[in-house]
C-alpha cells in the first residue's frame, strides 16, 4: 500500500508544480494572515503651531502620522515617532529627532502642569521660543500622561534598541522579539484657514465738562500664546491684564455715576485681539479710528495709554515706556503717582520705569504700547515683567496656579485704594484660565469674545466689536488648521519581524517542496530507517554430525 501511495504522490507533484502551488498557499496564507490590529489606547493631541506672519513662516509644517513609535534613547529615529515625557525633554534631544528626519515628535505632558518641578518648567518654557522658530516639516505634537499613555511611553522605551547593545546580532534578535506601537493620527493634512477675523472689543464712559475731554485709554489684548494653541490658557500673560481692565471698568462706572466722582476724563477700554500676532487688533483699530474716520477719541486730546500686560505675579511693578514722559504731562503725573503710592503703601513692591526705544527693524513689537508710539500716541506697558523677552509671556506653562493670592490684587489697588473685589477678580481669572485662548480658535462666534463683550456692556457705554481680517494679496498673518486630533496606538510587531517571519515560511516551503519532489527517496529512507531486522536460527549441532539416514 505505501509503495502505491509513493508513486501517487510522486508522480502527482513531479508532473504538475502548479498543483503543489495551488496546494500550500491557501495554507500558508491562513497560516501568516495578520491578526485585526488591535488598538492599544486613544487620546487626544495637540499640534504645534504653524502659522505665517509677515511672510515668514513658524512651527511644523505637516500633520498626518502613520508610523511606529520609539523613544528618543533609540540609535535609529528614521521615519519613527519619538515619545518623550516632559521631565526627559531637552533641545539637544528635540534636535537629534529632527536631524534624523524622525516621523514625528510626541511629547507627553503632566495633567496638571503646575506640579512640575520649577527648574523644569522654567527650562521647557525658554525652550518655546527655540522650537517655534525652527520650521520643520516634522509633525510635532503634545499629548496629557494617562495610565495608558504611560504605559505605551515605558514599553517604547523598553523595546527601543539603543547604543548600549553590544553586537548587531542581539540589537536584531531584541528588535525582532519586542512588541511595538504603531501611532496613527485620524485628522488630514493642515490648510491654510481663509477669512479668519480677529476680534477686537471697545467701550467707554463719557466724562463731565465739557466736549473737548482729554481722554485716558486703557487697553489689553486677551489671547494666549504657547507652543501649542489648544495648550495656551495665558493665565498671567494676558488673562491677569484682562481681568484688571474688566475690575477696572466696573469700578469707574460706579465712580462716574455720581457727580462727586465723575472725573473730567473720556475713559476708552480696549480689549483687543491678536496680541500675540503683533498686535494686529490694535493696528486695525488705530488704522480705522485715526485714517479711516473724522470723529474718534483718539483723534482728540489723548491723555495717555495705559496697556496692562503680565500683572498677575511677581514683586515688581514696571512701566515700560519708549520715550520718557516730560515733566507736566499726565503720564509723568500719573509716573509720580505711582512712585508715591508704591512707597508709602507698598513698600514690598519693587517699582521702576523701563525704557526702550521702539525698533521697527524687528519682526514683532516688544509690548502693545509700540503700536500707540508708532502713531504717536503718548503711551506705556504696565507689567511686572522688566524685559519683554521673558519667557512668560509666551508659554503653554503659563497656568492658573494653586495659590489662592494668585492675582496680585495689589497692583490694582494702586489705582483704587480698598475698592476692589478679590472674589470677583479671582474668579474673572479662573474663567478666562479655564480654555485656550490663542487666537487660532478664538473666531467671532467664540464664547470667549462673547462673554467679555457682556461684561463690557454691563459697565461701558457704546460697546461693540472691531474685526481683522489678512490681506488676501499679502496677508500679514495666516493660520492653519488640524490643530487638535486623535491619536490611535496600535500594538504591533516591528517590521523586522516580517522579514524573519517570510524568511522563515519561504525555508519551511523550500524543506517540503524538496521533499514533496524527492518522496520515493525520502520514502525509501524513512522505510529503511524504520524496517525491523529479521533475525536468522541456525540449527543444532547434532543434526549437523549425524546426517540422516535414507530408507532401504
Amino acid at each position: 500500500m505505501f509503495e502505491e501511495a509513493s508513486e501517487v504522490f510522486d508522480n502527482m507533484f513531479k508532473s504538475s508544480f502548479p498543483l503543489t502551488f495551488i496546494v500550500f498557499i491557501p495554507a500558508v496564507l491562513i497560516l501568516v494572515s495578520p491578526l485585526p490590529a488591535e488598538a492599544a489606547h486613544e487620546f487626544t493631541v495637540y499640534r504645534m503651531q504653524q502659522y505665517d506672519l509677515q511672510g515668514q513662516p513658524y512651527g511644523t509644517r505637516n500633520a498626518i502620522l502613520n508610523t511606529e513609535a520609539r523613544s528618543v534613547e533609540a540609535e535609529v529615529l528614521s521615519r519613527r515617532c519619538v515619545i518623550m515625557r516632559l521631565a526627559d525633554f531637552s533641545y539637544d534631544k528635540y534636535q537629534k529627532a529632527l536631524r534624523q528626519a524622525a516621523g514625528a515628535v510626541v511629547i507627553i505632558l503632566p495633567k496638571n502642569m503646575s506640579t512640575m518641578p520649577q527648574d523644569i518648567v522654567q527650562q521647557f518654557m525658554e525652550l518655546e521660543p527655540e522650537m517655534l522658530a525652527t520650521e520643520t516639516i516634522v509633525p510635532v505634537y503634545f499629548a496629557l500622561e494617562d495610565e495608558e499613555l504611560l504605559s505605551i511611553y515605558t514599553q517604547t522605551l523598553t523595546s527601543s534598541p539603543s547604543q548600549g547593545s553590544s553586537t548587531a546580532a542581539e540589537v536584531l534578535l531584541h528588535t525582532a522579539t519586542a512588541n511595538g506601537f504603531q501611532m496613527v493620527t485620524s485628522g488630514a493634512q493642515s490648510k491654510a484657514i481663509s477669512d479668519w477675523a480677529i476680534t477686537s472689543l471697545e467701550g467707554r464712559l463719557a466724562g463731565v465738562g465739557g466736549e473737548d475731554l482729554p481722554t485716558i485709554v486703557l487697553v489689553a489684548h486677551y489671547d494666549a500664546f504657547g507652543v501649542a494653541p489648544w495648550l495656551s490658557y495665558g493665565a498671567d500673560s494676558n488673562g491677569s491684564g484682562v481681568s484688571m481692565l474688566l475690575e477696572l471698568a466696573r469700578l469707574f462706572s460706579r465712580l462716574y455715576t455720581y457727580k462727586r466722582t465723575h472725573a473730567g476724563y473720556n475713559l476708552l477700554f480696549f480689549v483687543s485681539g491678536g496680541g500675540k500676532f503683533n498686535y494686529q487688533g490694535t493696528k486695525r483699530w488705530l488704522e480705522d479710528n485715526l485714517d479711516h474716520t473724522d470723529s474718534s477719541l483718539l483723534q482728540d486730546n489723548v491723555a495717555f495709554v495705559l496697556c496692562l500686560d503680565t500683572l498677575g505675579s511677581g514683586d515688581g511693578l514696571h512701566l515700560h515706556v519708549s520715550k520718557p514722559p516730560k515733566e507736566g504731562t499726565p503720564q509723568h503725573a500719573l509716573l509720580k503717582e505711582l512712585e508715591t503710592v508704591v512707597g508709602s503703601q507698598y513698600p514690598e513692591l519693587k517699582f521702576s520705569m523701563v525704557h526702550k526705544k521702539i525698533n521697527l527693524a524687528d519682526d514683532t513689537l516688544a509690548w502693545e504700547h509700540e503700536r500707540f508710539g508708532i502713531r504717536r500716541l503718548p503711551a506705556f506697558t504696565l507689567s511686572h515683567l522688566p524685559s519683554h523677552r521673558l519667557a512668560q509671556r509666551s508659554s503653554i506653562m503659563d497656568v492658573r496656579g494653586g495659590d489662592p493670592g494668585w492675582g496680585a490684587p495689589e497692583d490694582l489697588q494702586i489705582f483704587t485704594e480698598q475698592m476692589v473685589q478679590e472674589e470677583q477678580l479671582s474668579s474673572v481669572v479662573d474663567w478666562l484660565t479655564a480654555q485656550p485662548r490663542a487666537a487660532q480658535l478664538l473666531d467671532k462666534d467664540s464664547s470667549v469674545v462673547s462673554t467679555l463683550e457682556h461684561q463690557l456692556g454691563r459697565y461701558l457705554k457704546d460697546v461693540k466689536r472691531h474685526y481683522v481680517k489678512a490681506d488676501k494679496r499679502d496677508p500679514e498673518f495666516v493660520f492653519y488648521d488640524q490643530l487638535k486630533q486623535t491619536m490611535n496606538a496600535y500594538r504591533v510587531k516591528p517590521a523586522i519581524f516580517d522579514l524573519l517571519l517570510a524568511v522563515c515560511i519561504a525555508a519551511y516551503l523550500g524543506v517540503m517542496y524538496l521533499a514533496i519532489q524527492n518522496f520515493g527517496v525520502l520514502y525509501g529512507v524513512i522505510r529503511r530507517v524504520t524496517q525491523p531486522k529479521t533475525k536468522t536460527t541456525n540449527p543444532p549441532a547434532s543434526s549437523l554430525s549425524h546426517p540422516p539416514t535414507l530408507p532401504l
